[in-house]
């Protein structure tokens, strides 16, 4: 599993710069630098879907389709610790994945 800290708070998965996902999905098949990732798993938080019984996860499973990345196996991130950024986004497109390192 990956730590993860995501400073996405715009998204409706975010507790505590922690995902209350028990995974998410990393995209950017063709990207070459951090810029051409993006978190999959996003989700606009509309204050409909927040609950007081969600827990933030601080160790996930990071499927990541960014074949160029150093640390993807196998389509999963073997990264010890990722940071998932893009503190105002309104979409998947305007988030990142800062921990994409170019092979």
């Amino acid at each position: 599993m990956t730590a993860l800290d995501c400073n996405v708070s715009t998204c409706g998965y975010n507790e505590e710069r922690c995902c209350c996902r028990s995974e998410i999905d990393v995209k950017g098949t063709k990207a070459e630098d951090t810029d051409a990732t993006n978190c999959g798993s996003f989700k606009k938080d509309t204050g409909e879907s927040r609950n007081s019984t969600r827990t933030p996860n601080t160790n996930l499973s990071i499927g990541c389709e960014a074949v160029n990345c150093a640390f993807n196996d196998a389509n999963q991130c073997s990264a010890d610790h990722i940071d998932i950024a893009g503190t105002s986004a309104n979409d998947a497109a305007q988030t990142i994945c800062s921990s994409f390192t170019c092979k």
